[in-house]
Order: structure tokens, then C-alpha cells, then sequence
């Protein structure tokens, strides 16, 4: 009996990650082509890894990275909110964010009047997850 038990309780976990856990990065770095009109990546070195715009700010290292902190990059007054709250950035958060930036800053900030300077959507969390999991492919180590 102890084995079906066991089975079932990985089964139930299993069930219970998230949806978008692991994604692919190689996919992800086909669906980022969206988001280099105004996302870079750029190492510390500043060796461009893709060339994109700056209207976003530049996502290279953004696995760990407090939320809305990186110097240089004006951020709207919601994300600076979430900045001093501490919040990092995860896979989960990612693809939340990226799924509708205004309706996570809401629910992060329980602030309905809470705003969003970015206006794309990656809606399906697959793609939000495979891009998450090429940039930190390309991350720091």
C-alpha cells in the first residue's frame, strides 16, 4: 500500500507546480524576437547577447533581481512600489507579469488603481515560461 501512496503523493505534487514550470529555452528564444523592440539583454561587460530596444528595461540577470530595481531605467511609480517592497523576480512572477503587467501590479500591490507602463502580453504562460527559461540560459551563472 505504502507504494500507491507514494505514487499518488508525487502525482499530487506534480499536479500541483505550476503549469508553466521548465520551460524551453530555445523555444523562448524564438518568442523573445517579440520582445526585443524593447527589451535587451546585455551582459555587465556590455557585450550585447540581443540587440534590442531600451524602452524596457535590459533583462539580462533578471532571475533573482528585485523587481523594478535596475539602475539607470525609469520605472512607472507601481513597479517602483513592488521595487520597495523586495519582490524578486521568479519564474512564477515573470510569467504573471507578462501574462497582464496591470492586473499583477494590482493584485501585488492590493492597489486597484495600480498601473502598468507595459502594454504588451505574452498571454499564453507556456511562451511567458520558455522565454523566462532562455533568459536565464543567458543569465549570469
Amino acid at each position: 500500500m505504502t507504494g500507491v501512496f507514494k505514487a499518488i503523493t508525487i502525482a499530487s505534487l506534480a499536479l500541483a507546480a505550476p503549469a508553466f514550470a521548465g520551460g524551453d529555452a530555445d523555444k523562448g528564444e524564438k518568442v523573445f524576437s517579440k520582445c526585443k523592440s524593447c527589451h535587451m539583454i546585455q551582459d555587465d561587460a556590455g557585450n550585447n547577447i540581443v540587440k534590442g530596444g531600451k524602452t524596457g528595461p535590459n533583462l539580462y540577470g533578471i532571475s533573482g533581481r528585485v523587481a523594478g530595481s535596475l539602475d539607470g531605467f525609469r520605472y512607472g511609480k507601481s513597479l517602483k512600489s513592488v521595487a520597495d517592497s523586495g519582490l524578486a523576480w521568479s519564474e512564477e512572477e515573470f510569467v504573471s507579469y507578462v501574462a497582464d503587467p496591470k492586473k499583477w501590479l494590482q493584485k501585488t500591490l492590493d492597489d486597484k488603481k495600480a498601473k502598468s507602463k507595459m502594454s504588451f502580453k505574452l498571454k499564453k504562460e507556456k511562451d511567458a515560461a520558455n522565454v523566462w527559461a532562455y533568459l536565464v540560459s543567458v543569465g549570469p551563472s
